[in-house]
């Protein structure tokens, strides 16, 4: 692309970055902002005659699930009836591939950038994600030197596992790639991911891969067997680490929980980035007199406006851009409602005390809730935000921050949905939608006392 123009009214596109099978990823910069953007543009005739659509459709799922600091942010998606656009955080640094490439690291880089992949990698599979495809070239470096996980495009979601509950699909870069993988056998994504960490943290402190051969049968044996070699300078806890990640059995690799409580990992570990009420960056904290709860007053009189492919995206039967996108995967996550953004954040705030969840309010119509106990992966985190998509509609969305995905689900399912349902106008996924006609006596109350005030 040659020429440069405006996409949607908004980014101004640029330099091709890059490009491959299906697609290609340009510079853009956003009108408004400045800010510098990749957007990565699709051809739909392409990827439907390849049969690429749930691979396009599960990777937006994923990014859309896992925003997390080490891993390339997904701002929004476009869709024309030809092209598909994805707009994306722009990580200035490139590949670490192309620093691997010049050599090996020192071990303290190598730690570094090995410490920000375990955070985010442990992030994902939280969620229920495994990526599939870790290699050098899909970790990206910022201007800051940290690490970004991109290219979700063979990632896997819990939708995907088999009645034995595990993957079945031989995916991945075979260098990188776990044995149980590599054998065409069911396999845990999240276990098959800690290999090829293993894989990557060997190449960034050796320079080379730990299984390679000119003979690809040759190759594929030495990693069913986990036969590697450790080079002289190697310090004999990193060889300790990787002798226990690259470990051909899966039931007896190490675990992440392990692998962040040994001492060579915790070396120089800043404190990893995670969501935390009594933490959290927000503007004018106050104190609650009633229950001690970081609150912080709304400054907006009105919520953000919902992106309009979102809202399709979102709210219909799946990711239907043009009505290409279709599953029957539902979630309790998103709701529409037709009652004020101040009424639904007063509801919410109410339900979440009445579970003894602490709850601190932010601009732009978000309320953070975080659990009273320490569940199996620390306090369970949650963000509601809300959107404005009409006058008298606005989209509610509840996001995990950090904590369990499966105490996240209970607690959508079993507390969130029944709790709600009198400012609820239709759930993400179900066909029992009102018919709008009017607002609940809720809405209503909350209206009143809004105009009493």
């Amino acid at each position: 692309m040659e020429e440069r123009h405006v996409l949607f009214g908004k980014y101004e596109m640029g330099r091709l970055l890059g490009k491959g099978t299906f697609a290609k990823v340009y510079y853009g910069k956003h009108l408004v902002s400045g800010d510098g953007v990749a957007i990565k543009v699709i051809n739909k005739d392409q990827v439907k005659k390849e049969g690429m659509m749930e691979q396009i459709k599960r990777e937006i799922s994923v990014m859309r699930l896992v925003r997390h600091p080490n891993v390339v942010e997904l701002h929004e998606v476009m869709a024309t009836k030809t092209k598909i656009f994805f707009v994306m955080e722009y990580v200035r640094g490139g590949e670490l591939f192309a620093k691997v490439a010049k050599g090996k690291l020192k071990e303290d880089v190598a730690r570094k950038y090995f410490q920000q992949l375990i955070s985010a990698v442990d992030f994902c599979h939280s969620r229920g994600v495994s990526h599939r495809d870790l290699k050098p070239e899909n970790l990206l470096l910022d201007e800051n030197g940290d690490l970004k996980i991109s290219d979700f495009g063979l990632s896997a979601l819990p939708e995907q596992l088999r009645n034995d509950g595990l993957l079945h699909t031989q995916c991945g870069t075979p260098a990188y790639v776990a044995p149980e993988v590599l054998r065409k056998k069911g396999y845990d994504g999240s276990v098959a991911d800690i290999w090829s960490c293993g894989v990557i943290l060997y190449v960034l402190l050796a320079g080379f891969l730990p299984f390679q051969d000119e003979n690809v049968m040759k190759m594929y044996r030495k990693i069913f067997r986990a036969e590697f070699e450790c080079p002289q300078w190697f310090t004999s806890e990193a060889k300790r680490l990787i002798s226990k990640l690259l470990v051909a059995d899966p039931q007896r690799r190490i675990s992440i929980p392990a692998i962040t409580r040994v001492p060579w990992f915790r070396k120089g570990l800043s404190k990893p980035v995670a969501f935390s009420l009594e933490e959290s960056n927000m503007d004018n904290k106050t104190e609650d007199a009633d229950n001690c709860s970081p609150v912080v007053n709304l400054k907006v009189s009105s919520p953000k406006f919902f992106n309009a492919f979102e809202f399709i995206s979102s709210m219909s039967s799946g990711f239907d851009l043009s009505s290409l996108f279709e599953t029957k995967r539902k979630t309790a996550s998103i709701f529409t409602s037709k009652c004020s953004a101040r009424a639904i954040i007063s509801k919410i705030e109410s339900v979440a005390k009445g579970l003894n969840f602490k709850v601190a309010k932010a601009k732009d119509f978000k309320v953070w809730l975080q659990g009273p106990t320490e569940g199996r992966k620390g306090r369970l985190s949650v963000m509601a935000e809300v959107f404005e998509v009409a006058p008298e509609v606005a989209v509610v969305e509840f996001s995990k921050s950090a904590g369990d995905t499966l105490e996240y689900a209970k607690f959508c399912e079993e507390d969130v949905r029944p709790a709600l349902k009198d400012i609820v106008w239709s759930w993400q996924g179900d066909n029992n939608v009102c018919n709008g006609s009017s607002r609940s006596k809720y809405c209503e109350n909350q209206s009143l006392q809004g105009e009493a005030n």
